[in-house]
C-alpha cells in the first residue's frame, strides 16, 4: 500500500532489468522502490530537472496511545 503522499502505479520492467535492480537495491539497502526512486531522481537531475525533496519515510514504531 502507497504510503500518503506517494503515487502508486503499475510498471511493466523486462525481468533481467527487474533483476539488476533487485542486485543495485540490495548492495545499497534499499528495497527496490526506494532504488528506482533513487536513480529516476538522478537522471532527472542529469537532465537538468529539479525534483523537490518529498517527505522523509517515516521510521520505527508507531507511537504507543497516550505518549
Amino acid at each position: 500500500m502507497a504510503s500518503p503522499g506517494k503515487k502508486a502505479f503499475a510498471l511493466r520492467l523486462d525481468p533481467a532489468l527487474y533483476a539488476a535492480l533487485e542486485r543495485a537495491a540490495a548492495a545499497d539497502l534499499r528495497s527496490v522502490n526506494a532504488e528506482v526512486e533513487v536513480l529516476l531522481r538522478e537522471a532527472l537531475a542529469r537532465r537538468g530537472v529539479k525534483v523537490e525533496a518529498g517527505e522523509p519515510a517515516r521510521r520505527g514504531r508507531p507511537p504507543k496511545d497516550g505518549d
